[in-house]
């Protein structure tokens, strides 16, 4: 999935997918397709406070559940040209974790 924040491609590995079906059955399998639009276009990028190469990626979509955060947790090796990759993705009311890296305006 490609992320222009990143600059890159994100890798969705299937280990990781069932990851988020199991822990997050109200994301997969129904909302799969809003994962690529947080990432293709996301509202707000957060630096993880838990996780220092984990960066959080969040998009506000009002069609599910009757308005929430897709948050999309992407661990990264530093540049466009490292591997960057999904370690889970979840739905939130709000999303307050991490300093703010980007917004969108």
């Amino acid at each position: 999935m490609r992320c222009p924040y990143l600059s890159a491609d994100v890798e969705l590995t299937d280990e990781r997918e069932r990851h988020i079906a199991e822990r997050h059955p109200d994301l997969l399998p129904e909302h799969r397709p809003r994962i690529a639009d947080t990432l293709a276009e996301t509202d707000l990028v957060r630096q993880s406070a838990r996780f220092a190469n984990a960066t959080l990626f969040s998009r506000w979509f009002d069609s599910i559940r009757g308005g929430k955060h897709v948050v999309v947790v992407v661990i990264g090796e530093g540049s466009p040209q490292g591997r960057h990759w999904m370690v889970t993705a979840y739905l939130a009311r709000n999303v307050e974790e991490g300093r703010v890296l980007w917004k969108r305006s």
